[in-house]
């Protein structure tokens, strides 16, 4: 059998597991495990913990339970309930307004947690109702809270960009800074579609009556706004103002947002022992998560060289002569398609350790692909019928929400996001203008 049949026979393998259902830690680890006994005989378990344990001892990664532990965290403590609530009120005599609102919402919760499970569900709960209730169209209430539900995927402090720099071998901080712009623009292009929606179908997004914002301004308004919005603010200052000011590195700043959440947690009078222990026990579960499919993808990654399979691959690419736009569009079109039917955890893992090396290879800008990874990403969460986003949120819609009526919302949303891409790729400045100017390159 010739060599280069061997690391293709590997991935169909593991495509074919994955779309039968066996989970994707031990697909990835036991796929792994018997083409790297067939392939090197025992001697490869003589390799295997030495790269688990280079995996598990990297300082970059412990930002990832700190910030899970945070953005949990936070959603115990009510913040982003009163946030929503206000904001609400604060945009209700505009059509649109409440849709506006949850997008605005999304987008500071997404700065301050990064949790996109939480965030949508915490979102569903409180403005999905209320919505209905106003008249809005379901498409366009369930379309506008998952969508923004996912902008934690590519605003900082988010899990992804810290998985996508550690792989890349990229700074996270510098990752974190240049998916600020990105990160802006989407949540203005949602923003745009809403007012245009508002506009053109004013039947579908109605303003809110008269009495009940009327009531909200006699009720002591100035305070209850400062309220709402100093608190997370200041989370937000705490975290991403200390790296973006070189005081903190990304695990450091992560670590002073999950004290900063327990803090605010207390102050809100939410803190007690078994406040504490639900957080503990979904932070270690989501981290467990994340850290046995990355011991199963560097397991892959190891056989996967080993193989020699990335040589014949650049190999492959260099023989078809595809420039470096025609490698960016394949691999952004298979994560995009992979994102229909596997996380996004599980597309790092995965699809970047392969290609990463051929960009570099190319002289591509590992930090601009980074980028664009993210953001295309994030569709994973999105795009039916698999997003999770949706998932979250059919799980609290109230009745009458029907799946279609979720994947009819999330459309012209998912179109938004590969507007953005698009415009990322043409203009790769929105990614790496920003760190090169507070660095003053």
């Amino acid at each position: 059998m010739p060599e280069a049949v061997m690391p293709l026979l590997m991935f169909l393998s593991l495509f074919l597991l994955l779309v039968l259902g066996f989970p994707v830690a031990f697909t990835l680890g036991g796929v792994s495990l018997f083409f790297g006994v067939l392939t090197f005989g025992f001697d490869f378990f003589n390799l295997l913990p030495m790269r688990i344990w280079g995996t598990m001892t990297n300082y970059v990664l412990l930002a990832v339970p700190l910030f899970v532990y945070m953005g949990v965290m936070l959603e115990k403590s009510g913040i982003a309930e009163r946030l929503l609530e206000t904001m609400a009120l604060l945009f209700g005599r505009l059509r649109g307004g409440l849709a506006i609102s949850v997008v605005i919402v999304g987008a500071i919760l997404a700065a301050s947690t990064g949790i996109v499970g939480a965030t949508v569900v915490t979102m569903g709960l409180l403005s999905l109702p209320t919505m209905l209730k106003r008249g809005y169209s379901p498409e366009l209430a369930t379309g506008t809270i998952a969508a923004s539900g996912t902008l934690g995927q590519i605003i900082p402090p988010s899990i992804v960009l810290v998985l996508l720099g550690s792989i890349l071998n990229v700074s996270i901080g510098d990752m974190f800074v240049s998916a600020m712009i990105p990160g802006l623009m989407l949540v203005g292009l949602y923003l745009f579609w809403i007012i245009g929606v508002a506009i053109f179908k004013p039947e579908w997004a109605p303003a809110m009556p008269k009495d009940v914002l009327e009531k909200f301004r006699s009720q002591n308004m100035g305070k209850t706004i400062l309220e709402a919005f100093v608190i997370p603010f200041f989370l937000v200052l705490a975290v991403l103002g200390s790296i973006f000011a070189g005081i903190a590195s990304p695990t450091e700043a992560a670590a002073v947002g999950a004290f900063g959440a327990t803090l605010l947690t207390l102050a809100q009078k939410r803190f007690n022992f078994e406040t504490l222990k639900s957080v503990m026990q979904e932070t270690a579960h989501l981290t467990s998560m994340v850290f046995i499919i990355l011991v199963g993808a560097s397991a892959f990654a190891l056989v996967f060289r080993g193989m020699h399979g990335d040589r014949y691959l650049s190999e492959l690419i260099l023989e078809a002569n595809l420039g470096e736009g025609s490698f960016l569009f394949i691999v952004m079109l298979a994560v995009f398609i992979a994102g229909f039917f596997i996380d996004f955890i599980e597309i790092i893992f995965i699809i970047v350790p392969v290609v990463a090396p051929i960009f570099q290879q190319m002289g591509v800008d590992l930090l601009w692909v980074g980028i664009l990874l993210a953001m295309n990403l994030q569709t994973s969460f999105l795009t039916p019928p698999f997003g999770f986003s949706l998932f979250y949120l059919k799980g609290v819609a109230p009745e009458g929400i029907s799946t279609g009526h979720l994947y009819r919302g999330i459309l012209p949303y998912i179109a938004i996001q590969l507007i953005a891409l698009l415009a990322i790729v043409a203009f790769p400045e929105l990614a790496t203008w920003l760190p090169k100017a507070l660095v003053g390159k």
